[in-house]
């Protein structure tokens, strides 16, 4: 059966810049990632280990107008910036993306053709990896992406380490434990995306939740139906603290 993991989780701003200053002021690594050319968008990215945040932005609108409906994630930034600078679909990883797909199409999951991605990092080096998208929302939430790099994933951890992509931050180690959305009906989302991912339920302080490994999707009430907070844990110096991009919240706990 195909692993499935938190890869990283997307965050549309109009100022990568900005972005990340925000996160550099609170001694957190971040950094202009690269260029899609192919779809007219480019990102910054802050690692904690392998999994990470992408700061994505538009930066040629006429291209990315033309992109693929199926390509989810470039549609849907184009459909919110500039007005609105939320945190939007969170990225599964996997070792084996056919047999993923097989597996969705099984359990009832509309989904996008696989295809290639692509950007050059600040260095200029090809970056590539294979996409697929989970097609429809539930109620306006929309599902995540599936994403599958090249390698074991102790490959990429020492090769994103050599490359500096992946350090220590300044504030000091912390990890991703949680993702916070607020939905209409929590149970409705848990049990679709049960369905088609089989993540254990679980509850946490209360609210119910999807266990993803180590980490977890917390599911509150609200007419949001988005993804509103990211949790961090570990560093002593942000415990408490909470920092706003745009409509996106990070809390340090």
């Amino acid at each position: 059966m195909a692993s499935i993991k938190w890869d990283h989780t997307v965050h549309y701003v109009n100022d990568l810049d900005q972005a990340i200053q925000t996160f550099q002021q609170a001694g957190l690594v971040a950094a202009f990632g690269g260029k899609h050319t192919d779809w007219g968008t480019y990102n910054a990215l802050s690692y904690f280990d392998l999994s990470y945040l992408e700061f994505l932005g538009v930066e040629d609108p006429g291209l990315a107008s033309q992109a693929d409906p199926q390509h989810v994630v470039v549609n849907d930034a184009v459909k919110h910036l500039p007005q609105e600078e939320i945190l939007s679909r969170v990225a599964l990883r996997t070792d084996d993306i056919e047999a993923l797909a097989v597996q969705l199409k099984e359990r009832g999951a509309k989904l996008s053709e696989i295809f290639d991605g692509k950007r050059h990092d600040a260095e200029g080096n090809l970056i590539e990896w294979r996409m697929l998208s989970i097609l429809g929302d539930i109620d306006g939430l929309p599902y995540p992406f599936v994403i599958q790099w090249g390698g074991t994933e102790d490959q990429r951890r020492k090769q994103l380490t050599q490359a500096k992509v992946i350090q220590q931050h300044p504030a000091g180690e912390l990890a991703i434990v949680r993702a916070v959305f607020e939905v209409a009906d929590p149970e409705k989302v848990i049990q679709q995306w049960q369905q088609f991912l089989g993540f254990q339920q679980v509850e946490i302080n209360g609210e119910e939740a999807l266990q993803v490994g180590n980490q977890s999707f917390v599911f509150t009430t609200g007419p949001a139906n988005r993804l509103q907070q990211i949790v961090f844990e570990g560093s002593p110096a942000l415990k408490g603290k909470q920092l706003t991009i745009g409509q996106g919240t990070y809390l340090f706990q």
